[in-house]
């Protein structure tokens, strides 16, 4: 771990909840319900294991440099798709806060909104890394022209 996440344990769990939008919702509807859900949990979780977490929006993009099923356009769920990631001390934890009276109905108001029902998948961590600086950058360029095989 290389201080990415600040605090996150290197035995941490990383949760992922995929949701596809519901004919009839939008990205306001997710936003707004997300965003009381996440407040909920920073606020009754933060001393109880919760470290912190992203919710993100399928942009639509889709990189051609990157995938190998072909050279698709743009993804069909754009503005649909959203992932939540949270990053916990431990599962054991994040499991208790799923069981808290206040995060329940918030829970259940932001499951109304999906097409695809939820699967909370847990992840182990095995690497997080920021960019290096500039000067750091440099410095490892030089390093592997001088050292590297």
């Amino acid at each position: 771990m290389s201080g990415f996440i600040p605090d996150f344990p290197s035995d941490g769990v990383v949760t992922v909840n995929r949701i596809i939008l519901k004919q009839g919702f939008d990205v306001d509807d997710l936003q707004e319900r997300v965003a009381v859900l996440c407040e909920n949990v920073k606020t009754y979780h933060s001393d109880t294991g919760f470290i912190g977490g992203v919710v993100m929006l399928n942009s639509g993009a889709v990189s051609n440099e990157g995938s190998t099923i072909g050279r698709p356009v743009e993804s069909l769920l754009k503005g649909r798709e959203a992932l939540i990631v949270t990053f916990w001390r431990s599962f054991e934890e994040h499991e208790q806060s799923h069981k808290s009276e206040t995060f329940q109905p918030l829970f259940r108001e932001v499951l109304e909104l999906c097409e695809n029902g939820n699967e909370e998948v847990a992840y182990e961590m095995l690497w997080s890394g920021k960019a290096y600086s500039a000067r750091e950058a440099e410095a490892a360029r030089q390093a592997k022209k001088a050292y590297a095989a």
